[in-house]
């Protein structure tokens, strides 16, 4: 890397980053219609829709910006925390580890009180809960405060001796005045529009890296933020770390560039605001599912269901058309309803008649599908 490139944005000072308003007002007015798609068919989903959405998706997202950094979580653990947070769902799941419960303290933080000043203070506290043991793996590190050490601070990638250097942040002495900068900025709230505000914040938080570790993870709180600054309690269902994650390389890459590049970051502001629109595509789609489900039941409220059969019926629903791949076939009603062989084919049967179900084939390779138009694999009937 030359060094004479490495810090050119600290050099240059924050004021002087440009990007093209006429290029990002394009991707802008999508993302922003998007977003109106979305909040406008939240409005006809009742409350406990809403908090079962926002529980899973805020799930998700701990799945996921959790995974961008390589670290896999358990999933019934977060939902079952989430659920207890929210006071919906099932809540007496298994309990998450520290600092699982940690990542999903400063997820809450950054939306029930995105108002608040975003302070070191604040920002130690999200960090220092990541890493409760004071530890990163087998690695003691600096926690509840920026990074101290002399060593340069550099993201690198590739195993020990062929390592790739991607960007190398500022020397630690000069952490505490450049976060000074940006919260600075940040909290006046010179940038009118919230979302180039987080692809903005979220870019020069990660150049900084002003931390021995988290800063991913913190970075991308810092977007919840503001986003929850922006939409309230509806952008938990904005699952932009999901997105990032599909988008991991790309995710990586672009930040990279901005940081390698010049003054002008158009490019990165555009592309995070595109990630932006197919977040809240996606969200829709989700909401869409929601009052497919919800329909369903509105339609079906006068049949009677046993436990087991309800349970089969939301898994089939929330695996979506051609979701729960290979249909519902007995044996596995059999081990999903944790009921015997007979049992199971005769609770099928039942949910046919009442109009629920539709089976395909016959014999062993008999399939059952929601009874909803298109849910039922072409070619089957």
């Amino acid at each position: 890397m030359n060094a004479n490139l490495r810090y050119v944005w600290q050099q240059a000072g924050w004021p002087s980053l440009q990007y093209d308003p006429v290029l990002v007002s394009e991707s802008l007015a999508r993302a922003r219609r998007a977003q109106g798609v979305v909040e406008g068919k939240l409005a006809v989903l009742g409350f406990e829709q809403k908090l079962e959405l926002a529980a899973e998706a805020w799930s998700q997202e701990a799945m996921a910006t959790a995974a961008i950094e390589g670290e896999r979580l358990d999933l019934a653990a977060v939902r079952s925390s989430v659920a207890r947070r929210l006071g919906v769902g099932q809540q007496d799941g298994p309990n998450a580890p520290r600092n699982v419960e940690g990542l999903l303290d400063i997820m809450d933080d950054a939306v029930a009180h995105c108002g608040d000043t975003l302070s070191h203070e604040r920002l130690y506290a999200w960090q220092a809960a990541l890493f409760p043991t004071g530890y990163s793996s087998m690695t003691k590190i600096k926690v509840g405060g920026y990074r101290e050490h002399a060593e340069p601070m550099q993201i690198v990638s590739g195993r020990i001796g062929r390592e790739q250097i991607h960007y190398e942040a500022p020397p630690s002495e000069r952490v505490h005045e450049e976060m000074e900068r940006l919260l600075g900025w940040f909290n006046a709230a010179a940038e009118p529009d919230t979302l180039v505000r987080a692809a903005l914040a979220h870019l020069w938080f990660e150049t900084i890296h002003p931390f021995e570790d988290g800063n991913g993870r913190v970075g991308r709180v810092i977007v919840d933020l503001v986003l929850a600054r922006d939409s309230g309690e509806t952008s938990r269902l904005f699952r932009t770390s999901q997105r990032l994650l599909d988008r991991r390389n790309d995710y990586y890459s672009q930040l990279e560039r901005a940081q390698h590049g010049g003054l002008d970051v158009t490019d990165w502001v555009c592309w995070f605001v595109e990630q932006m629109q197919a977040a809240c595509d996606a969200a829709s789609k989700v909401i869409d599912d929601a009052l497919v489900k919800a329909r369903f039941w509105l339609d079906h409220s006068n049949k009677v269901l046993n436990e087991r059969q309800r349970k089969v019926m939301n898994l089939l629903l929330n695996a979506g058309p051609g979701g729960f791949e290979g249909g519902m076939s007995t044996k596995k009603y059999e081990s999903i309803a944790s009921t015997s062989r007979a049992t199971a084919s005769r609770e099928l049967i039942e949910l046919e008649a009442l109009d629920l179900l539709e089976h395909v084939g016959a014999g062993r390779s008999t399939r059952y599908y929601v009874n909803l138009p298109g849910w039922v694999p072409a070619g089957n009937l």
